[in-house]
């Protein structure tokens, strides 16, 4: 493989975004963005990642990934930096071995209408139930399954159980916006019910004397009612606790 491109076509090129891919079944394990030779980088790295990983297995087999410049041109890197993002949402990152989620995948990546809707209407409703906002701000991306977003949403949480155990809802919020609501079924001690977060993360963050609960999907009327409204109005300026009690 030539790993080099020359040095007459950089200017031409300008940022652009890359792709690697299994040289046979075609299918994308890598979104990177750059300029210059930045594409051939990660033949020759050596630190452990599952891009490097994967990388290895693949010569292992006697292969090279396949490497396709799938955008250039791109004046500036904030500009690669989206269309990067945009294109890691849209394979989804748990099927690729990129270690971030896209650049501000969370505020411009892929989202629905009624996401982009509530985003910049941001309509105001007070919650009239017993019930936990639960912000998830460091997890969220509009572009999360219907299972992340209930298990990033349900745990595992530093909270009083005497009061959580009182809340009927919870809702998922994210920039002070609904993103779902859940009806709670019961508290457990975090991590002993299955989940689909990297178990890596969770050493990390230290369960110990946290909780997650279990539930549902709240009935239409509810979901209805709250979801891609903005409960922003509940948490004060400088309030960094993500879980609100309210009506308990």
């Amino acid at each position: 493989m030539n790993s080099k491109f020359p040095k007459f076509i950089f200017n031409d090129l300008k940022y652009y975004v890359y792709l690697y891919s299994h040289p046979i079944t075609n299918e994308v394990f890598y979104v990177g963005k750059g300029k210059g030779n930045r594409a051939f980088s990660h033949l020759d790295e050596i630190k452990e990642s599952e891009k490097v990983k994967y990388i290895s297995y693949l010569r292992q087999s006697g292969l090279e990934p396949n490497i396709e410049i799938l955008i250039h041109g791109l004046e500036s890197e904030e500009m690669a930096l989206r269309v990067e993002s945009s294109i890691i949402d849209l394979l989804n990152i748990n099927n690729l071995k990129n270690i971030n989620k896209g650049y501000q995948s969370a505020s411009f990546g892929r989202m629905s209408i009624n996401q982009i809707k509530s985003l910049y209407e941001r309509k105001q409703i007070d919650v009239n139930e017993p019930s936990l906002l639960i912000r998830i701000s460091k997890a969220f991306r509009y572009s999360m399954s219907e299972r992340e977003l209930y298990d990033f949403t349900r745990g595992f949480w530093k909270v009083s159980l005497t009061r959580a155990e009182k809340a009927k809802y919870a809702f998922a919020v994210y920039q002070g916006i609904i993103q779902e609501v859940y009806k709670i079924d019961k508290w457990y001690q975090a991590e002993t019910t299955e989940n689909v977060r990297n178990p890596e993360e969770e050493i990390l963050l230290k369960t110990k004397g946290r909780f997650e609960f279990v539930g549902e999907i709240a009935p239409r009327e509810i979901t209805d009612k709250y979801k891609y409204k903005s409960v922003e109005h509940y948490f004060k300026k400088g309030n960094s606790n993500p879980i609100m009690y309210v009506n308990i």
